[in-house]
């Protein structure tokens, strides 16, 4: 999937994370991640990150995630409702996601 407008997903309540998804002139995939525990918990975050856009064929754009504590599973949806709201995708491939 392609970035081509920004989104954002997800709100900076407790147990919630923001995720801000922008497209990008160099081609390459940029991630930032904001936490009050990333040395406990940062090398996580980003795999489920990651991971997810691996699942979601996202190879470029820029990416930023501050973390008050989410799950794993809400980092996941939040990340996938960011890609899709910024690649202009209606429909999620449930194939993709399982």
């Amino acid at each position: 999937m392609k970035v081509v407008k920004e989104s954002i997903a997800g709100t900076l309540e407790s147990s919630d994370l923001l995720v801000k998804v922008a497209p990008s002139n160099k081609g390459t995939l940029d991630i930032v991640i904001k936490s009050h525990v990333f040395k406990q918990f940062g090398k996580q975050i980003r795999r489920v990150v990651t991971d997810t856009l691996a699942q979601l064929s996202v190879d470029a754009g820029s990416i930023v995630v501050e973390d008050k504590g989410a799950l794993d599973c809400v980092i996941r949806a939040r990340v996938q409702a960011a890609i899709m709201r910024a690649c202009g995708s209606n429909e999620l491939d449930w194939q993709r996601l399982s």
